[in-house]
């Protein structure tokens, strides 16, 4: 009897571990299957390709060799565009210009002058003023890069013509406009040079002592610039 109760013991303890030895074997087998399927997800990403756009996000894409080729050469064509770009940018030369005329819409239309002495002409009315060369308070450009500039100016004279007046370099004469025996009834003429220019050079139009120009909102009476070339 007492070996009868031992056999049947030890026969329950050995199913038991036999048991959960079965049960620790599909637990081994079950990590196994899950990590053989994250192995196969891993490879299939490994297969895909990450493609940047231009917004700056990523996206997963699937390409062939062709396709990759092609995308490369695309991408290269608009780099070498984007550097050529950037090239002409560096080496343009620096944007200078103006354009103004005597009188805005505070000055009364009729004639500037005469004066005793010779005074610059102050052109209020600034249609274009790049680079900030020109200064409506003085009627003065002042050269701020080196360069070969051109300059124009134009004149209008009133009923009987008595105007003379000319483009100044640092205080010396350069070209003048002359009306002073027209024929009766308005009169308008321009004058034109090329300069150069170094860093701090003024060039301004003076109206001749004794003279006079005459304008109105049409704008007569201009005078304008701008860098041809640096040097």
């Amino acid at each position: 009897m007492y070996w009868t109760v031992f056999l049947t013991q030890v026969y329950k303890s050995r199913g038991e571990r036999s048991r959960g030895t079965e049960r620790t074997q599909n637990r081994s087998m079950s990590m196994k299957r899950l990590s053989v399927l994250l192995l196969a997800m891993c490879l299939g990403l490994l297969e895909a390709q990450v493609s940047f756009e231009d917004n700056g996000t990523n996206r997963l894409t699937s390409m062939s060799q062709e396709e990759r080729l092609a995308a490369l050469e695309r991408r290269l064509e608009s780099s070498e565009k984007e550097v050529s770009h950037l090239k002409r940018l560096i080496g343009a030369p620096p944007a200078i210009a103006f354009s103004v005329a005597l009188m805005d819409k505070a000055t009364k239309p009729g004639d500037y002058g005469p004066f005793a002495y010779r005074t610059i002409l102050p052109y209020r009315k600034v249609f274009a003023n790049v680079g900030n060369g020109y200064n409506p308070a003085t009627g003065t450009f002042t050269a701020y890069v080196r360069g070969m500039y051109f300059f124009r100016f134009t004149m209008f004279t009133s009923a009987t013509p008595k105007s003379a007046a000319c483009i100044w370099k640092n205080n010396v004469f350069v070209v003048c406009l002359w009306d002073v025996k027209g024929y009766i009834g308005a009169d308008t003429g321009s004058n034109a040079v090329v300069l150069p220019m170094g860093v701090g050079d003024r060039v301004s139009v003076m109206l001749e002592p004794n003279m006079t120009v005459n304008d109105n909102q049409s704008h007569l009476n201009t005078f304008s610039g701008f860098l041809l070339f640096p040097m």
